[in-house]
């Protein structure tokens, strides 16, 4: 086995025992990323000078007492990191060199992280299969003519292709999950304000969310670890105490209740994916957690709530790019010409859908009959997950209701993209945390190659060790995480 395809727990195992160094782990990295990121297109920016210079440093400090010090990670390129080109995806902000770092990608330099990279994502996030990039789409490693899923598909892409042992991508509304579930990967989406937003590039402020994609349930707990916690920079951060979260990782779930919402499996869904998730509800009952049936019947509105709500904050956002003060700037005759050619040229698509439906709603006339309307009924799901939650200790429910599909093919119709987060955003909408890992593969109807289905596991507000725990019983008892695209 090559050094890159080893687990983060793994890998740290080998460091601890001087089985190889920190430096020959980045080294397999970026071999595996020479060798395959032609064809997948994962990898925006490689810092290979960087990320060779950490590992010696890491090797000389050998103090690997963190399970994180001297492993090689990619960041997806909304992560700011000082000195190191940080794009969001955009052209707008094709050359910017940030002056500062996000506090998570700090968190993981001072404990000696190995940074390889920035990675692919839809532009400023907006976004479910990683074709919305400024630069290039990225490309499925289970079948390169299909989406990775987005916003975060670079970083789903890279680990699952073995390119980095993990990577921090952010979860506004599915943008961790999905791209787990196509890419067969495990994607952790936490509480809102678990982990510092500070320094990320904001699609939506109050529904952002920063978490690791990794190649195991274990290794999401452990970067976990690392990133989680209060930050003085971020106000949404609360200061509520950060556990270990490997600790119960491995305690059974006997008596466990388990939630199954009715509303998760709608008509429509993949055959597939429904026997995939109602086998995978079996096989927890066969470890003693017990299925309760349970209604969320306000999740019908959650698409729409969602999408009015992300919309209105994503056009007060990307006020901020304006071609004055950094990023790219047009040449114009005027100070407003200015503004109009820097953004009709530095946006995409659907960045600029995105300011348009937003501006709208939030104008006068309309700002009651949407923003407001939506706002109100976001605190109602908050409560309807809330009640829910007084009975169970966690949720099952597929990711998406279709598997991956092709480049191109969703293009055109927005409303059909957006649908790809059915069942994703109703929890950021709540708050609440959820993780997604491989539940099993299926071939589409217009393909011949096995493609992931992911599950997903949905918990209470600041409860990551419980989903945490109830998706590592799982993947323990099964052996869908072992399979690996054949690159």
């Amino acid at each position: 086995m090559s050094l890159n395809n080893l687990t983060i727990k793994e890998a740290h195992d080998g460091l601890k025992k001087k089985e190889f160094s920190s430096v020959d782990l980045a080294k397999a990295c970026l071999e595996q990323i020479k060798k395959t990121d032609e064809k997948i297109k994962a990898f925006i920016t490689v810092t290979e000078d960087i990320a060779l210079k950490q590992a010696e440093a890491a090797d000389k400090k050998a103090d690997f007492s963190n399970p994180l010090a001297g492993i090689p990670f990619a960041l997806k390129d909304c992560f700011c990191v000082q000195g190191i080109k940080s794009t969001g995806g955009s052209k707008i902000l094709a050359n910017y060199i940030p002056p500062f770092s996000a506090t998570s990608a700090e968190k993981l330099e001072k404990e000696s992280g190995v940074l390889l990279g920035k990675v692919n994502l839809d532009e400023f996030t907006m976004g479910s299969s990683c074709e919305n990039s400024g630069f290039f789409p990225t490309k499925n490693p289970w079948d390169l003519e299909r989406v990775p899923g987005g916003s975060s598909g670079g970083s789903a892409a890279a680990v699952a292709a073995d390119q980095c042992f993990y990577s921090l991508g952010t979860d506004t509304g599915g943008s961790i999950r999905e791209p787990a579930s196509f890419c067969g990967t495990v994607g952790l989406k936490v509480t809102y304000g678990r982990v510092s937003r500070y320094g990320v590039m904001s699609y939506a402020s109050s529904f952002d969310t920063i978490g690791p994609l990794t190649k195991t349930v274990e290794d999401a707990a452990i970067v976990l670890n690392t990133i989680a916690g209060h930050d003085s920079k971020d106000s949404t951060t609360p200061p509520v105490a950060v556990p270990d979260y490997t600790f119960d990782l491995k305690k059974d779930i006997k008596g466990l209740k388990i939630g199954v919402p009715k509303e998760y499996f709608v008509k429509g869904m993949d055959p597939a994916i429904e026997k995939s998730v109602q086998e995978a509800i079996k096989k927890f009952e066969d470890l003693g957690a017990k299925i309760v049936e349970v209604s969320l019947p306000l999740t019908k509105y959650a698409i729409a709530t969602y999408y009015i709500l992300v919309k209105s904050e994503a056009s007060a956002n990307l006020a901020r790019y304006d071609g004055v003060r950094y990023g790219f700037s047009a040449t114009a005759d005027s100070l407003s010409q200015n503004y109009l050619e820097t953004k009709a040229q530095g946006f995409g698509p659907e960045v600029k859908r995105s300011i348009m439906m937003g501006t709208y709603a939030l104008s006068a006339g309309y700002y009651d009959a949407y923003y407001l309307k939506a706002a109100k009924v976001r605190t109602l799901i908050k409560r309807e997950f809330d009640q829910v939650f007084k009975d169970i200790d966690c949720l099952v429910a597929p990711v998406t209701p279709m598997l991956p599909f092709k480049l191109g093919e969703k293009v055109d119709d927005p409303l059909q993209m957006y649908l790809a987060d059915i069942f994703t955003v109703p929890i950021n909408t709540a708050g609440v945390p959820a993780i997604s890992l491989p539940c099993g593969f299926a071939k589409p109807q217009n393909g011949d190659k096995e493609l992931p289905i992911g599950l997903q596991i949905i918990g209470k507000h600041f409860d990551e060790k419980t989903i945490l725990r109830a998706a590592y019983n799982y993947e323990q008892a099964t052996e869908w995480h072992k399979r690996k695209p054949n690159l």
